[in-house]
């Protein structure tokens, strides 16, 4: 989850920081106190979350298993913690 979150909150940031370092290589920061002040702040957050929707929709896409297989939970055995796994294709009563 920690993963999703940090990709959302980078695919946001990414208009920001490619206009930022833009105007900085441009030399407009020289002329302005600050860089932001003219700053096209909707367009900039409207790419963003255009961003992070379509970062969203690829990890709702070609992230998770296939349907149809059985999740098996994290279990002690032997002395050992066996990570939770999911066999595709068995289905149980």
């Amino acid at each position: 989850m920690l993963r999703v979150i940090l990709l959302n909150m980078m695919m946001f940031s990414l208009p920001f920081i490619i206009y930022g370092g833009y105007m900085y290589l441009i030399g407009r920061h020289q002329e302005q106190k600050s860089i932001w002040r003219n700053a096209p702040v909707f367009w900039l957050f409207a790419a963003g979350i255009l961003f992070m929707l379509i970062m969203i929709g690829s990890l709702v896409s070609f992230s998770g298993s296939k349907p149809g297989g059985v999740y098996y939970p994290p279990k002690y055995k032997d002395g050992k913690i066996v990570p939770g796994h999911i066999e595709p294709g068995r289905i149980e009563p």
